[in-house]
């Protein structure tokens, strides 16, 4: 059976909800109609999150994302609805999306939308050298 467009977003468990790790999500097809003027708007948007106990499952993040293509929607209200919905949905640690809007009028549009769970700190980020400029090989 074909894939529709569907407001349901589907999650399985974490494969290891005691690591902080980052999922990087690069979503570059999204479109949604100006509610103004009922022309087409075209968006990459970029999801980021550290997930807790659920993670998103991207067959249904499409086919989501994909129930947009003809719902007016400014790029302010889109972009803060998809993050409440996902939040809604996976109950994540941290979660950021950005929505990066095709030119319009000569306008470029990016929207950064944000959620935190309370309490949570990101872990510190740990800086490496680049391969081949390690401490250890630099005797070799």
């Amino acid at each position: 059976m074909p894939s529709q467009p569907s407001k349901t977003l589907e999650t399985f468990d974490n494969p290891a909800p005691e690591n902080d790790f980052a999922i990087y999500i690069r979503i570059p097809e999204f479109t949604c109609l100006c509610p103004a003027t009922g022309q087409p708007d075209f968006a990459e948007l970029h999801l980021e999150y550290v997930a807790d106990q659920k993670c998103v499952e991207l067959k249904s993040l499409k086919n989501y994302m994909w129930s947009f293509r003809d719902e007016g929607a400014f790029h302010e209200a889109v972009t803060n609805q998809i993050l409440a919905d996902l939040v809604a949905a996976t109950e994540p640690r941290f979660m950021r999306l950005t929505s990066y809007f095709n030119v319009r009028g000569g306008i470029y549009t990016s929207v950064v939308a944000e959620h935190r769970q309370p309490g949570w700190t990101p872990p510190e980020r740990v800086t490496l050298p680049p391969p081949g400029r390690s401490p250890l090989l630099s005797g070799l």
